[in-house]
């Protein structure tokens, strides 16, 4: 079989959204025996306190993941800025392993740098300020250590003050900066560039100054939220695309 491999992120799964978590569980089954590998960028789910605080939504894809992982896909998992504590308990009930952010992978299109894309807007002061505390081992191993109740009360709290935070700030703001970019594509000397949390589906050319690998072109390709619609890259006889579908398809 040729090469397949699919790249999603933020479907943001919630018990108040179903149909998102209907739309992921009948991707998985049209794709299922077709596909190579499976690369979940980053907000998979909108909250997660801890693997030992999985619910009958975290039990239900972790089985139909499993599922179509014992079919033939390795599946790989992010950490996004909703799902930073996701560990190694989910991902092998899962049948999956956890994957750094950034990371470098080879594929019949090329090498590509593959990240969920919050470390990349270096704009939002605040917001990088929160996700070097929290991505801090010590930080994660004492919020761990509090009790379930203590822990989502913490979460949703974090939920509101992370919205009303986003209501006052700039689009532009919330992206990534160019220059972090430029910086990561040099600093890997590659010149393909995958990620997600943007919420802003896209291709983008990129011009470089310093060429890499003989080259001076670059591309960033973003991927979507699921929300509306449905979104993900699809890697297939060399070439990298971007789909959208329904939700409801």
């Amino acid at each position: 079989m040729t090469e397949r491999l699919l790249f999603i992120s933020d479907l943001h799964l919630q018990d108040s959204r179903p149909d998102i978590t209907a739309a992921l569980l009948r991707f998985l089954e049209r794709n299922t025996g077709k596909t190579d590998a499976l690369y979940i960028l980053g907000d998979l789910f909108e909250v997660w306190i801890g693997d030992d605080g999985q619910e009958t939504l975290a039990l239900r894809v972790a089985a139909a993941l499993r599922a179509f992982s014992e079919n033939g896909a390795r599946i790989w998992l992010m950490h996004g800025n909703r799902d930073f504590l996701m560990g190694e308990d989910f991902a092998r009930a899962c049948g999956a392993e956890l994957l750094a952010d950034p990371s470098v992978i080879e594929t019949s299109a090329g090498a590509i740098i593959l990240s969920h894309g919050d470390a990349l807007c270096v704009d939002d002061h605040d917001y990088q300020a929160f996700r070097q505390q929290v991505r801090n081992p010590q930080w994660q191993a004492a919020f761990l250590a509090r009790g379930l109740s203590e822990r989502r009360a913490f979460a949703e709290q974090a939920r509101q003050q992370s919205k009303q935070a986003t209501a006052g700030k700039s689009m532009g703001i919330m992206d990534v900066n160019q220059q972090a970019v430029l910086e990561l594509l040099q600093e890997q000397q590659q010149s393909h560039l995958l990620h997600g949390h943007t919420h802003r589906p896209a291709r983008h050319s990129i011009q470089l100054d310093t060429p890499i690998n003989g080259s001076t072109e670059a591309m960033r390709l973003v991927l979507g939220d699921w929300d509306e619609k449905l979104w993900y890259a699809e890697i297939r006889d060399g070439e990298i695309a971007l789909h959208e579908q329904a939700l409801s398809a």
